[in-house]
């Protein structure tokens, strides 16, 4: 039985009435045939994606709702970290994240923060944030880490909601080296030769062979990563046009009138959620489910050469 099903039987889940949603989404059941089952298995994967999104959906309609000019006094970046905390919380509270996914989310944080320090910085101006805020630290308001802390949210939701596994990884060592290096590349290109391409090339071979396989309903589904990461990182490229019309952060030609994101902030965005997928992978439970072929000619999982 899935942990998460059984943690709710258990009453895990008592604090939470998405811990009963939950455990309807992922019961055992038939999808009929033909077009039925075909409509089924797709309402399926759309709310467990729904779902997945929590704390992403909330996070960016607070984003997108919130006024200007903030709320009850308070300045729009300090109400949207406020809430931000609130939700976190809650979502510990509830026991719909474990504390070991609750760390890795705020390592998240911890890094998006400190690339956004970097990237606003008088020396670098990538963007900026020209609303005022109590909560601004070197420029940047905290409620930002959020941003990047809401992707391994996503993908940890994602992984027990779709029971992922993960077939052919790539040896851990490799992947986290591929990780640091796509990191680096975020602040090193400021000043040598921006490395985004060759990262890519990079990923493509380490990640060739990698299969992601996902049960929307009742039938394990397969996609390769890659195609994974790039789609992750196209709808994160909308959110953030989507931001940036309502002027939670600017990029310097957008300060006149809003302008579309370059498309080659779609490629950043597929590199750091390689990065992101990266931490979540080291998380105990998720390494459970990820087959790494042993060195060698010989793969003892599936006996073959």
């Amino acid at each position: 039985m899935n942990q998460s099903v059984a943690d709710a039987d258990d009453g895990g889940w008592t604090k939470a009435g998405l811990g009963r949603f939950d455990a309807w989404l992922m019961k055992p059941r038939t999808g009929g045939h033909g077009l039925q089952r075909a409509a089924t298995e797709f309402l399926f994967f759309g709310l467990k994606e729904a779902r997945a999104c929590l704390f992403a959906g909330l996070f960016f309609l607070a984003v997108f709702a919130m006024p200007h000019g903030g709320i009850l006094g308070i300045p729009r970046y300090d109400a949207l970290l406020l809430f931000a905390l609130l939700v976190q919380g809650w979502m510990l509270w509830a026991k719909l994240e474990t504390f070991d996914e609750f760390k890795a989310i705020c390592l998240f944080h911890v890094v998006g923060f400190a690339m956004e320090v970097f990237k606003t910085s008088a020396d670098v101006h990538s963007w900026s944030y020209p609303g005022p805020g109590y909560t601004k630290v070197f420029g940047v308001p905290l409620f930002s880490g959020f941003m990047y802390a809401a992707v391994g949210s996503y993908i940890i939701q994602a992984w027990r909601l779709f029971d992922l596994r993960i077939r052919h990884h790539p040896p851990y060592w490799m992947a986290v080296l591929a990780a640091i290096a796509i990191y680096a590349n975020f602040f090193t290109h400021h000043w040598i030769a921006d490395l985004r391409w060759y990262l890519a090339a990079l990923a493509l071979g380490l990640y060739a062979r990698t299969t992601v396989i996902f049960r929307p309903l009742d039938r394990d589904r397969r996609m390769p990563l890659l195609l994974a990461f790039v789609l992750i990182g196209f709808f994160l490229w909308l959110a953030e046009n989507i931001a940036t019309f309502y002027g939670i952060w600017r990029y310097p030609n957008q300060m006149g009138a809003w302008a579309q994101v370059h498309w080659g902030k779609w490629s950043s965005w597929s590199l750091l959620v390689i990065m992101t997928f990266t931490i979540v992978a080291g998380l105990k439970h998720v390494k459970a489910t990820i087959h790494v072929p042993e060195a060698g000619p010989f793969d003892r999982s599936s006996g073959q050469m």
